[in-house]
């Protein structure tokens, strides 16, 4: 497992459809598992994992990036053969995603990103999806959410009294979970510290003009965060420095900061969120999506651990 976790792993993970190939072109590739009557092939794990490493991967030189999927790839075959159990578990019990589900969530991501049907052909085209193939896609990522829906979030539920005994036992879970959800610009010190700070007005002025942030910390940034577009997740508060406390305490969400010197080099903060508890029932709900959160992971593994008990499933390799 690597310590940044490199390949999205969870099991909500989205990845590529089967390879729609006839059976003679399927014994040209490598069958790597067979689950109950199908067949996960070399293509499918690596075109899954093509798609979904981070942009940090994907500008790798290929013999770096090769030798990563080479760690990754019984990690991702496992993904592979746990999401092929549960569209088959779908299957079994008449869930599914028919044609107008699949036009309904293409037409809220134009939405969301305000794509033209140009933009959003271009985006898929990038992504490496031919239209009929990213459909699919979409229609497996609806069934599963279904199926989990159906099968393990529907049970679960927390009460009153867990939530009750979660607070009895963590006194200070408000103080100990406010914080900021954060995206960070950074420039490195230079002899030329007015060089250092024209360029940061350069890139304001384009923060103005409405470009995004996201994409300015990709091209300026010069930290690790630079590839993700600046995001540093969520920090709370007692793990932040104080000259990051300073600044964020007085901004709104949404908000961007002023630059302002530190100890390497220029900062540009984006607020992307602020989780704070101001009322009680404020806290309370947090800690009841926590729990909530918890026990789904919990079942959701033993489902498939019980999905598995019961397929055949032959690791080829």
């Amino acid at each position: 497992m690597m310590g940044k976790r490199i390949l999205l792993s969870g099991i909500f993970a989205l990845v590529l459809g089967y390879v729609s190939a006839a059976q003679g072109a399927v014994l040209l590739d490598k069958v790597m598992a067979i689950v109950n009557k199908e067949v996960i092939t070399w293509s499918d794990v690596y075109r899954g994992m093509e798609y979904e490493v981070s942009d940090e991967v994907k500008a790798m030189k290929a013999e770096d990036r090769r030798r990563i999927f080479k760690e990754n790839e019984m990690q991702y075959l496992d993904i592979l053969i746990d999401m092929r159990l549960q569209l088959q578990e779908a299957a079994r019990v008449g869930v599914s995603a028919g044609k107008a589900d699949v036009e309904r969530a293409i037409r809220s991501i134009k939405e969301k990103y305000s794509f033209s049907d140009e933009a959003f052909a271009e985006m898929i085209r990038k992504e490496g999806f031919s239209l009929d193939a990213y459909k699919k896609r979409l229609a497996e990522q609806i069934t599963l959410s279904r199926i989990v829906d159906q099968e393990v979030k529907s049970k679960v539920l927390v009460t009153e009294r867990e939530v009750d005994n979660y607070l009895t036992e963590h006194k200070n879970e408000a103080k100990e979970n406010e914080g900021f959800s954060v995206s960070h610009l950074f420039l490195k010190k230079a002899e030329d510290r007015k060089q250092v700070e024209e360029k940061m007005a350069e890139i304001l002025k384009r923060l103005q003009a409405g470009a995004d942030f996201a994409d300015l910390a990709r091209q300026y940034s010069e930290n690790a965060a630079a590839p993700n577009g600046g995001d540093l997740g969520f920090i709370r508060k007692a793990d932040m420095s104080a000259e990051f406390l300073a600044v964020l305490s007085g901004m709104k969400a949404g908000q961007v900061s002023e630059p302002f010197w530190g100890g390497s080099g220029l900062h540009l903060l984006k607020l992307d969120e602020i989780r704070r508890f101001d009322t009680p029932q404020e806290l309370r709900e947090a800690v009841r999506q926590k729990l909530l959160d918890a026990k789904l992971s919990r079942e959701l593994r033993n489902w498939v651990r019980g999905l598995r008990e019961k397929a055949y499933v032959e690791i080829k390799i």
